[in-house]
């Protein structure tokens, strides 16, 4: 069996390790600024929503990872995220789906992503890998998934 893994030293002293062949971006890079979601209504059309304060800068409520998004909306919901750092002019795509399968997913959201998030929104897509978690020594659903976890 071929595995393929990607590391990248970039993000705070982690490494990524990639056994899925996702492809990554380091869009976001630590940096703050305005998320924008694309969603899937139950109509069946798609919607976006701005998040705008995502930091906590003005409601006090920031938040830990950008991998956090991937759990707020139901499952199978969430198509794209995309993010426009706060002295930039446009988005940049950092988490895109197509179909099942995640195309597309930032160094920032992978390295802060878990398990449990995996399993109960992922779980039918190509995020979902028993390899990668034991590549990773995940062993419960706090575990990061795409970060080495302590033994």
């Amino acid at each position: 069996m071929l595995v393929y893994l990607q590391c990248n030293k970039s993000i705070k002293n982690m490494n990524i390790i990639n056994t899925l062949n996702i492809h990554t971006v380091n869009f976001i890079n630590g940096r703050k600024g305005t998320y924008r979601v694309v969603i899937k209504c139950p109509a069946g059309f798609y919607t976006i929503k701005e998040i705008e304060d995502f930091n906590g800068v003005k409601n006090g409520a920031g938040y830990e990872s950008p991998a956090e998004i991937l759990s707020w909306y139901k499952k199978g919901s969430l198509a794209t995220i995309e993010f426009k750092a706060n002295d930039a002019s446009h988005f940049l795509t950092v988490f895109a789906m197509k179909g099942k399968k995640c195309v597309i997913i930032d160094e920032d959201i992978m390295a802060g992503l878990t398990v449990g998030a995996i399993n109960q929104y992922w779980i039918d897509t190509n995020l979902y890998s028993q390899l990668q978690y034991s590549v990773v020594n995940a062993n419960n659903w706090t575990c990061k998934a795409f970060v080495m976890n302590a033994a």
